[in-house]
């Protein structure tokens, strides 16, 4: 579980989920890591620091004054969007975003994650990350999905993000937009790109990850057991979703 870079405390909570019944086979966190840090000599030290996910402090700036301009045609702000997004409840609405690449490569990955279940999609941007590009692949993304796992998109408002209006009218889903310089209204995917940082670090070339790397990365996260599931994974509680759609 640490290769797949889950916490000890997921690791801990994921032992109770796969063995109730048998608590031999369970272990707290605080043993993890107490055991891999007494342990840590030498070559195994190396090891656990390549296991280890360091924890990231969140900034929580103040919401800024003022008027807040929008930049597109028919923009709808995130103050009219839905109260159902806000509270998690109703599955189906996303936060996304582009991770950037080097200025010399131009380079970019669509992110999107799932309030309700931290599902991870990630968006192959060949080439660019020009409107036209980032629609393309979100409507081919989003239209993998059932109905009820497409309510909403909140994006902020960037450059990339201009053919709103041709992604809503393609796959019934509107998006909202954050104000402006506040990225924590997009928390969970805010958070969720920082981990993709382990993969995609800053300032390198993010062209040469195709569409199988990512959905391999996407799929390591996916499988990461979340407290706040009961160490179920985004996956499986997605794929209940689905089987017990929500209407």
């Amino acid at each position: 579980m640490l290769i797949d870079r889950f916490s000890p405390e997921q690791v801990a909570g994921r032992l109770k989920v796969e063995h109730p019944e048998h608590p031999e086979m369970q272990v707290s966190h605080e043993t993890i890591y107490q055991a891999l840090y007494v342990q840590g000599r030498g070559s195994l030290r190396l090891e656990i620091a390549t296991a280890l996910r360091s924890g990231r402090v969140s900034r929580r700036p103040q919401r800024p004054e003022g008027p807040r301009p929008q930049r597109f045609p028919e923009m709808v702000m995130i103050s009219d969007r839905p109260a159902e997004v806000e509270d998690r409840a109703v599955p189906g609405h996303w936060e996304g975003d582009l991770i950037i690449g080097s200025t010399a490569s131009k380079s970019a990955i669509g992110t999107l994650v799932e309030r309700t279940t931290g599902y991870v999609m990630l968006l192959h941007l060949p080439g660019d990350h020009t409107a036209r590009t980032v629609a393309d692949a979100m409507i081919t993304a989003m239209n993998t999905l059932p109905e009820q796992l497409r309510r909403s998109t909140t994006w902020d408002q960037g450059a990339e993000m201009s053919r709103h209006q041709e992604i809503t009218i393609a796959t019934g889903m509107p998006i909202y937009f954050c104000d402006p310089h506040s990225p924590w209204q997009r928390g969970s995917n805010e958070n969720t790109n920082g981990l993709l940082r382990e993969y995609f670090p800053k300032s390198t070339d993010l062209s040469f990850h195709g569409p199988g790397i990512l959905e391999n990365v996407a799929a390591e996260l996916n499988r990461r057991p979340r407290k706040r599931h009961g160490y179920r994974t985004p996956a499986e509680v997605l794929a209940e979703l689905v089987s017990n759609p929500v209407n």
